[in-house]
């Protein structure tokens, strides 16, 4: 029987695939495969995106086309990606974090292939066991590779619900806190942006870089900001003068700054519950 294997991003799926290597499981035959879900589900809408003809695709590519460098092809791989698994009758084991984008993609998983549960394997992971080198990563997934284990028919149930209600959501952001997903809108993003620059990046002090700037962001916003999400608010807030933009990489407080840190907090969008289980 063939097991497919399901990971959220490449280099994730890389270390696994020198995972499945390393224990004599290639995943270069019809046995073994391992596919990489890269689209960042914490972010952009996803109604329709589970539809016939996948129209909410082309929403998603429309919105990484707006970001840039990123490839707005990343929606139509998934659904490609998850129709052909659907397709297929083999195995699933689905490795997931804890991490925002992991569980939107467990869910989204668990609700294409609702119909038949008993396919459906999971291998939770710690947020360390992909760090560090891509060998260490890859050693470290061989070490849970017996860990895999059916998900019941209630958790896919349940899990499943939970995608639609985010689809029905359809938030601009995801954020993942407490085991809760909630929907927010980026202003708020921009609010924590502009906070950020302001307590780091005092009158006279250098400018702020981007990786700095995302790092501090994540450890607030409930799910991992990627690069190309923070250079795209950036230009959005430079260009409505909100903050200064040096090289498109580099951020500091517009003139009038400080007058700016005692506005009042915007207003989160409406949330709707989703629990680990």
């Amino acid at each position: 029987m063939t097991t497919i294997h399901l990971i959220h991003g490449e280099p994730a799926a890389a270390a696994l695939r020198q995972a499945l290597d390393a224990a004599g499981q290639p995943a270069t035959g019809q046995a073994v495969r391992v596919i990489a879900l890269n689209d960042d589900l914490t972010v952009g809408p996803l109604r329709d995106i589970d539809a016939s003809g996948n129209p909410g695709a082309a929403q998603r590519a429309a919105f990484w086309q707006r970001l840039g460098a990123v490839p707005d092809t990343l929606a139509q791989h998934d659904c490609a990606a998850l129709a052909a698994v659907e397709a297929d009758d083999a195995h699933v084991v689905i490795w997931h974090t804890h991490a925002a984008a992991d569980q939107l993609t467990l869910r989204r998983v668990c609700y294409r292939l609702r119909c038949a549960p008993q396919r459906l394997n999971e291998v939770r992971l710690a947020a360390d066991d992909l760090s560090g080198s891509p060998e260490h990563a890859a050693e470290r997934l061989r070490v849970r590779l017996p860990d895999a284990a059916p998900i019941s028919v209630l958790r896919i149930t349940r899990l499943a619900l939970e995608w639609q209600e985010a689809k029905f959501a359809n938030g601009e952001m995801r954020r993942w806190r407490d085991n809760t997903f909630t929907s927010g809108a980026w202003a708020d993003l921009d609010a924590q942006i502009l906070d950020t620059l302001n307590a780091q990046c005092p009158a006279g002090a250098p400018w702020l870089g981007c990786d700095t700037l995302g790092a501090a962001l994540t450890r607030g916003a409930g799910f991992a900001v990627r690069e190309p999400i923070v250079l795209w608010r950036l230009r959005e807030l430079a260009g409505a003068g909100e903050l200064r933009l040096n090289d498109d990489r580099c951020a500091a407080p517009a003139a009038g700054a400080s007058a700016r840190s005692t506005r009042p907090a915007l207003p989160h969008t409406a949330a709707h519950l989703s629990l680990s289980r």
